[in-house]
C-alpha cells in the first residue's frame, strides 16, 4: 500500500501545482482553494507511504514524480516549450526515479 500512496501523493502534487498556477497568485480562490486541499492531500498521503518506506526513497520519488508530472501538464495542457533539453533532463529524472524505486527493494 505504501507504493500506492506514494503514487497518489505524486498525483496530488501536480494537481497542486497546477492548481497554483492557474490561481494566478491566489488570485483566483477557486484555484487556490484546489491548491490548498491538493496539497495538504499530497502530504497526507506521503505521510502514510513514509510509515514503512525510507524518507530518502519517498521524498524523492514524492518530488519527482511532482517535477516530472509538472513538466508534463506544462507542455501538453499550458503550452511551454518541449526542448531536447527540457525532455533530456526529464528523462534523466525519470530514470533517477526507477533506479531509487530499484534500489529500494534491496
Amino acid at each position: 500500500m505504501a507504493w500506492l500512496y506514494l503514487g497518489i501523493a505524486g498525483v496530488l502534487e501536480v494537481v497542486w501545482a497546477f492548481a497554483m498556477k492557474q490561481s494566478e497568485g491566489f488570485a483566483k480562490l477557486g484555484w487556490g482553494a484546489v491548491t490548498i486541499v491538493a496539497a495538504f492531500s499530497s502530504f497526507w498521503f506521503l505521510a502514510l507511504a513514509m510509515r514503512s518506506l525510507p524518507l530518502g526513497t519517498a521524498y524523492t520519488i514524492w518530488t519527482g514524480i511532482g517535477a516530472v508530472g509538472a513538466f508534463a501538464v506544462g507542455v501538453l495542457v499550458l503550452g511551454e516549450s518541449a526542448s531536447a533539453a527540457r525532455l533530456l533532463a526529464a528523462v534523466l529524472i525519470v530514470s533517477g526515479l526507477a533506479l531509487m524505486r530499484l534500489a529500494a527493494t534491496e
